[in-house]
């Protein structure tokens, strides 16, 4: 309760609209005036939100755009709205559910051989708040946001290491302050389940994969972010009460976003070590009270859980690319 009671009052006077505006005046006006053409940025959920509105910065900066999105309608509508309003041809949609263990990997796969990648953005997320599983058998929440972001990003790191200065950007979210880690529930099978604090399990998960990353990969510079409280449909849809509540404070989703394009194209941020938790521009304490065997043994929960999806799933499906993944 002491933990949830702090994590408000910092979210009222950090995370809200008045918090960005009084974060900006700090910021460096000039960090993101750049142009990236020729350089590729994967973005997932970016069809809505925060997802899009990043998309769409990267797309005015001249960035070449691939939308990783479940909805094609909703994407496609994205998508058009995007070389609308940037004028840039060079954005692209790609089907995909990150809750499918299977299709996250058949994507990333086919992804690397036919296009590069600078930087990947693990934007999608869900909050689901009746516990349910994917057809893999998995609680819906951890596929998502923890197990699809690992699968996509450990696949995706061979194509990264052959790019020019490459990136992962993972949205986490300040709501992972109030969670240790819980090792021994990874799919919240006991007691009652509450969506929101499986939510908080994900993102302190993606947190210590991030770190994880970042020690193993040295070539590639990774770091993970807190977007604020923006008003999105995702929050809409997921905490309605809390949107009725704070509608009025939320931040918009250009503000939301903000951060996200900052660490995904500017050269200031790119001079940060790598592995860290930003809020705002600045560095944040994640304040994770997790030894490193622990982070080690989540990691390795991740790992045993893909290779056993793949083992079940892809049998049948190009045995070298499968073990190639599987031996990574």
């Amino acid at each position: 309760m002491y933990r949830n009671a702090v994590w408000l009052v910092k979210g009222l006077q950090e995370y809200t609209k008045s918090g960005y505006e009084a974060a900006a005046k700090h910021f460096t006006p000039g960090d993101l005036d750049v142009k990236v053409s020729g350089r590729s940025f994967v973005i997932t959920g970016a069809n809505s939100g925060i997802g899009k509105r990043a998309a769409l910065e990267i797309a005015n900066r001249g960035g070449t755009v691939h939308m990783v999105c479940r909805n094609k309608e909703r994407a496609e509508a994205a998508k058009n709205e995007i070389i609308d309003q940037s004028k840039n041809q060079n954005v692209h949609v790609h089907i995909v559910d990150m809750s499918s263990a299977l299709q996250v990997w058949k994507f990333a796969q086919n992804f690397s051989q036919e296009n590069s990648v600078n930087v990947l953005i693990n934007n999608a997320g869900c909050m689901v708040n009746q516990r349910e599983l994917t057809d893999e058998g998995l609680e819906k929440n951890f596929a998502t946001n923890a197990l699809g972001t690992y699968i996509l990003t450990t696949a995706l790191i061979p194509a990264l290491k052959k790019a020019e200065n490459p990136r992962v950007i993972t949205v986490s979210s300040g709501g992972m302050l109030v969670q240790k880690l819980n090792l021994d529930d990874l799919q919240f099978e006991k007691g009652t389940f509450d969506g929101t604090m499986a939510y908080a399990q994900n993102k302190r998960q993606q947190v210590i994969l991030t770190e994880r990353w970042a020690s193993q990969h040295k070539e590639i510079h990774f770091s993970s972010m807190h977007p604020g409280w923006a008003d999105t449909p995702a929050v809409q849809l997921s905490m309605p009460d809390f949107h009725a509540k704070m509608q009025n404070k939320l931040r918009t989703e250009a503000m939301g976003a903000d951060t996200i394009v900052w660490l995904a194209v500017s050269g200031a941020s790119g001079q940060q070590p790598s592995g860290l938790f930003f809020q705002g521009k600045t560095l944040l304490n994640n304040k994770a009270p997790l030894s490193p065997q622990g982070r080690a043994a989540f990691t390795a929960h991740c790992i045993h859980q893909g290779k056993d999806l793949f083992r079940k799933s892809v049998v049948n499906h190009d045995s070298m690319k499968q073990n190639a993944l599987l031996n990574e």
